[in-house]
């Protein structure tokens, strides 16, 4: 299949913001939108033009509190409780403290947030709230354009595959030398098992797009050995980490970042040694998935009601 175009050949023309891509097919940074102010209801609907198109944004220099995240990510859909399994941020339900290194196990893991649920976030906003001076970055991947760069015959393969993802495994589990904080960390984060299946190539609700929904919390492709998943998924995952799908962004303190996690993986790189390093979370409940098939995700393991409120399932 053919990639797609440069992202500076179809930038949005928005009336109320600068949109400025970063690479060629994922990602840019909104300049002129304060989030913590009372945005219209034309410019949130600008902003979530943004995500769908660049997958994931970016503001600089916000000053969000909590509270304001929260209101924020609300005027995109119904917000999740923090997580299915971890603590919320005392006095804020819907807000997940990532404190790496403190009481956080590290992501340096490519993984779509969640999806070990059968309605895995919409969208995730993330707020920098301590960076060290160096090291620290996440990079995001388009799971759309990887699976436009599928030759056809994988594609055909992709088609019909699904597969189990499931929490059973912290994608923290290869770390070494775990301090008691994050080994009871993984421990809290693993005590309900979640199992869901959902197809390998998702139709995006909005833009109708095809992206391959994989990433660090699938287990094994249905229907096959561990050793035939393994390396198929590495074969699939392999297009989504090509260096041409993918942005980098640096973080300063009070940067907002807001991707789309129907179409997108994230790696939070850790190297960053001992240094501090805080961001918190807000997920948007999102739906069903849906394979092209038509045929949606399915909960096997786990009930997550509590988890993400109720979505309308797309047609």
């Amino acid at each position: 299949m053919s990639a797609v175009l440069s992202q500076d050949t179809k930038t949005i023309q928005s009336q109320s913001f600068e949109v400025k891509p970063i690479a060629g097919r994922i990602g840019a940074k909104i300049i002129g939108v304060d989030l913590s102010a009372d945005l219209s209801d034309a410019v949130i609907q600008e902003i979530r033009q943004a995500l769908v198109q660049y997958k994931v944004i970016f503001f600089r220099g916000q000053t969000l509190d909590a509270d304001g995240q929260v209101a924020f990510a609300r005027r995109f859909g119904e917000v999740t409780t923090a997580h299915p399994t971890v603590p919320s941020l005392p006095g804020h339900p819907e807000v997940l403290d990532l404190d790496y290194g403190r009481t956080t196990a590290r992501a340096n893991n490519w993984h779509t947030d969640v999806t070990f649920v059968d309605r895995p976030p919409l969208g995730s906003v993330l707020r920098a709230i301590e960076i060290p001076p160096a090291g620290g970055d996440t990079i995001w991947a388009n799971s759309v354009t990887a699976y436009q760069d599928l030759p056809d015959h994988l594609c055909n393969l992709a088609d019909r595959l699904w597969a189990v993802h499931s929490n059973a495994y912290d994608y923290a589990e290869a770390a070494v030398n775990l301090s008691e904080e994050l080994k009871a960390y993984r421990k809290v984060f693993t005590s309900t098992v979640y199992e869901s299946l959902h197809p390998v190539v998702r139709v995006h609700p909005e833009s109708g797009e095809r992206g391959l929904f994989i990433g660090g919390f699938v287990r094994q492709i249905q229907g096959l050995s561990t050793t035939e998943s393994d390396d198929i998924l590495r074969l699939l995952q392999s297009y989504v980490t090509r260096p041409e799908n993918t942005v980098r962004w640096r973080w300063k303190v009070g940067d907002v970042a807001f991707w789309d996690n129907r179409a997108t993986q994230h790696y939070a790189i850790a190297d960053y040694g001992n240094q501090p390093r805080r961001v918190q979370r807000v997920t948007i409940a999102g739906d069903l998935p849906v394979g092209i098939d038509g045929k949606h995700s399915q909960a096997v393991k786990g009930d997550s009601s509590t988890y993400t409120p109720p979505v309308a399932v797309t047609a």
